[in-house]
């Protein structure tokens, strides 16, 4: 399956949403009227892209529209979501890039449930598969049965872990996965933090004497901060983003369980408004059920006729 269809299949409830409810108005040409741009941002607010992104989104639309006379609605809202989306920045790529030299280490950060610890095996299998061999470190000390989930994880990816005993402190645990990492010469560690919500300050320090802890160990470490959002919770990730911000620099953005949600259109809000490139997607539950991120077939997968 190419990655436009696997988008596509995956977006299939959000695209109902947007799609369901336009009709024939995606093929129309020239000037919108009133009830059109209307139906238009009711769709929008439906698939959870937020107003202030709606707006911009319809705006970008009907300025296209005007510049390319035979361009129709549905390309123009494509198009325009994509470049929303895409930003005046290059993809970014989640990996050790070329010649990077030794363990290339990501934080994978979130809230509760909304998914790290499945893609940090997720990732971890594919970037073995793909010849850098890699190590989970389960961080997660406080919650119950979480190392022994990433255990899981870790032997259906065929990688190494490293774990402690619960409530040990996390950035003691960190400190010896990545000492690990460079002696058993492993190109990426991908660290499995606890989940926490945004507004326990508490926990967002501890996340900050994570990060030091990696730097103190490997200069430059952390690599990447990824922020793992759950997609079925819609505009909620974008309050969760700003706050997470504030704690650590986000590198990028994971979205998931976007096969199962009508809500998939607050990644478009995501980037528009927190200007933090999404590079991820999680669009099923199995071992490969997740593809980089790509602005032209998301945008495709909103919007093409179901």
């Amino acid at each position: 399956m190419n990655l436009w269809n696997k988008f596509r299949d995956g977006l299939k409830r959000t695209r109902d949403a947007i799609v369901g409810g336009l009709g024939a108005a995606l093929r129309l040409t020239g000037p919108l009227d009133a009830a059109t741009v209307e139906a238009l941002e009711e769709a929008l607010l439906r698939a959870d892209v937020g107003p202030d992104t709606a707006e911009r989104l319809i705006d970008r639309a009907k300025k296209r529209m005007g510049q390319e006379r035979d361009l129709d609605l549905r390309g123009a809202l494509e198009k325009s979501a994509a470049d929303m989306m895409r930003g005046d920045r290059e993809p970014v790529h989640f990996g050790p890039p070329a010649g990077h030299e030794g363990p290339w280490v990501a934080l994978i950060v979130g809230v509760n449930g909304a998914g790290k610890t499945t893609f940090a095996g997720k990732l971890a299998a594919r970037f073995t598969r793909e010849g850098k061999p890699a190590l989970l470190v389960a961080a997660d000390t406080f919650r119950a049965a979480a190392s022994e989930q990433l255990v899981v994880w870790a032997e259906r990816a065929g990688v190494e872990i490293i774990r402690a005993k619960d409530g040990s402190d996390p950035a003691s645990v960190v400190h010896d996965g990545v000492t690990a990492a460079i002696a058993r010469g492993k190109k990426v560690v991908l660290v499995d933090t606890a989940g926490r919500l945004h507004t326990k300050q508490n926990l967002m320090a501890e996340l900050e004497k994570v990060q030091r802890v990696c730097a103190r160990v490997l200069p430059g470490a952390p690599h990447h901060v990824l922020l793992v959002l759950d997609g079925t919770q819609g505009l909620n990730g974008v309050s969760q983003a700003r706050e997470f911000g504030k704690t650590v620099a986000l590198s990028s953005i994971a979205v998931t369980k976007l096969d199962g949600t009508s809500r998939g259109g607050a990644v478009l809000a995501v980037a528009d408004q927190l200007k933090v490139p999404v590079s991820l997607v999680g669009l099923g539950e199995g071992l490969d059920d997740w593809e980089p991120f790509d602005a032209e077939a998301f945008a495709k997968g909103l919007f093409e006729e179901s």
